[in-house]
């Protein structure tokens, strides 16, 4: 079984594109993983959505900050997460994957109280996991074998919740 690999791209690869890589992972069906990465990385992961992930029950470990330059797969699909991101070409390596451009609010921007901040985690979170469900909810097997209607429907699973 061949496994296709969903690249969640942001620029500091520290939070969402973390948090849509473990969210992805814990969702998905046996031949399907993500990975997340960032074009300029933070090196670090944000602790709040460490925390965010633990209080959910998805798995973080293993999970660090990267660079899309230390892939250890060329990924099928690249979803940027990331308005900073949405604008940056993708490396040259990738060749023709599907793109799109799934749009969240960094949480970790917020200032405030402790719980606006948790209350940004949690919606950035739930936006991630409705497209996340939206995509595997989709007829998959048919999908990768017609681009042109995948990508019409990652385009579309991206407005979701804005």
């Amino acid at each position: 079984m061949t496994t296709t690999n969903v690249l969640f791209l942001c620029t500091g690869n520290s939070c969402r594109s973390l948090i849509a890589e473990a969210l992805f992972n814990h969702l998905a069906p046996e031949g399907w993983r993500a990975l997340s990465a960032g074009s300029q990385p933070m090196g670090r992961l944000n602790a709040r959505a460490l925390q965010l992930l633990a209080e959910k029950g998805i798995a973080h470990d293993g999970y660090y900050s990267k660079s899309w330059d230390a892939l250890p797969v060329t990924p099928d699909i690249v979803i940027t997460v990331c308005a900073s991101a949405a604008g940056e070409t993708c490396p040259a390596y990738l060749g023709p994957v599907l793109r799109a451009h799934w749009g969240v609010d960094d949480p970790s921007h917020v200032e405030g109280t402790p719980e606006e901040i948790s209350a940004a985690f949690e919606h950035a979170y739930a936006i991630l996991r409705d497209r996340i469900e939206a995509l595997l909810a989709l007829p998959l097997d048919e999908l990768v074998q017609d681009r042109t209607r995948f990508k019409t429907e990652l385009d579309r699973i991206g407005k979701l919740g804005n």
